[in-house]
């Protein structure tokens, strides 16, 4: 029996456990307060138009304007109609089927490194053209209709799909990237295996030396490799790392917020506290408050469609 991704509870749709991902097509009529979640979000803009709201500020958005959202990252939009594609895949897809990712030059900006530098706090925005975003939603209709289908014969074809939605928009944002001189090329083999290491040791107590002797390298050769291919430090994607982590459980545990700053390598409370908000602009305890009650909670959805375009499931995720 197929499993579908969303599940109903009280005019209410949660991501269903398991769900590897899912896209539907969304039309919001009015303005939808800041929400966050615990998966990876895109939003691509097919009409209308709408200022969203987030900690990098407030930007336009219009037909082919492309948010992408690593997990914890939160948002909003104020806009009397807007039409969009939300596609949402889980973090452990990121972390197992997409784990290559790390390696290819342009899906390894966009997936790992892009959203967590220059100062983004989890976000990239970019924009596809005409063709190029009508291709999009060949795949993101795909994706829709592999909803109906047993994952475990159609697990291939979902993964097929989203990556091929992740190209096009990962080509996108090397685009802009060009546009602002900012540093391109191929992941170095080392970088790629300290991110793994990173990732998979959250809580262990690194320090730049001990990551470079456990790839045979210098620490001041790792430093270089590592800011030239990522664009921040080893330890500075730890730290971003590791706020994603909390986050999650923020909004998805009872832990105490002490327990948490614990659970992801942080003992010191003061030391959590301050690198949480860093990255968030909210401490843990207002993002839990202002949050955990919401994120993945949905209202149900309006009875209305684009025209053009099939009538799809009724629930949608706030996204």
């Amino acid at each position: 029996m197929s499993q579908m991704p969303v599940e109903l509870s009280g005019g209410r749709a949660y991501f269903t456990d398991g769900t590897l991902a899912y896209a539907g097509h969304w039309r919001h009529d009015a303005p939808m307060e800041d929400h966050t979640h615990s998966f990876v979000e895109i939003a691509v803009v097919t009409g209308g138009e709408a200022v969203q709201r987030s900690l990098a500020g407030r930007q336009r958005l219009r037909a082919g304007d492309v948010v992408f959202l690593r997990p914890g990252v939160w948002h909003g939009y104020d806009t009397g109609h807007l039409e969009l594609y939300n596609c949402c895949f889980s973090a452990e897809l990121l972390h197992r089927e997409l784990a290559w990712t790390r390696e290819d030059p342009l899906l390894g900006y966009l997936l790992w490194t892009g959203p967590l530098s220059m100062g983004r706090r989890g976000m990239l925005i970019t924009t596809l053209d005409v063709a190029t975003l009508e291709d999009c939603l060949v795949h993101l209709d795909a994706l829709d209709r592999l909803r109906l289908r047993p994952l475990g014969l159609y697990r291939s074809d979902i993964i097929s799909h989203l990556t091929l939605v992740l190209g096009h928009l990962a080509r996108a944002v090397a685009a802009d990237r060009d546009r602002l001189v900012e540093p391109t090329g191929p992941t170095h083999p080392a970088v790629v295996e300290a991110m793994s290491l990173l990732d998979s040791q959250l809580t262990h107590q690194w320090t730049l030396g001990e990551l470079a002797a456990r790839l045979h390298l210098s620490p001041g050769y790792l430093l270089r490799l590592f800011k030239s291919s990522t664009g921040m430090p080893p330890m500075a994607y730890l730290a971003r790392r590791r706020v994603e982590t909390a986050a999650g459980l923020l909004l998805h545990t009872d832990e105490s917020v002490n327990q948490i700053g614990r659970s992801v390598g942080w003992p010191d409370q003061n030391y959590f506290a301050r690198r949480f908000k860093a990255h968030f602009g909210l401490s843990a305890t207002t993002y839990r408050s202002r949050f955990a009650d919401s994120t993945r909670r949905l209202p149900p959805r309006p009875d209305t469609h684009p025209p053009g375009r099939r009538r799809r499931s009724r629930a949608r995720f706030v996204l």
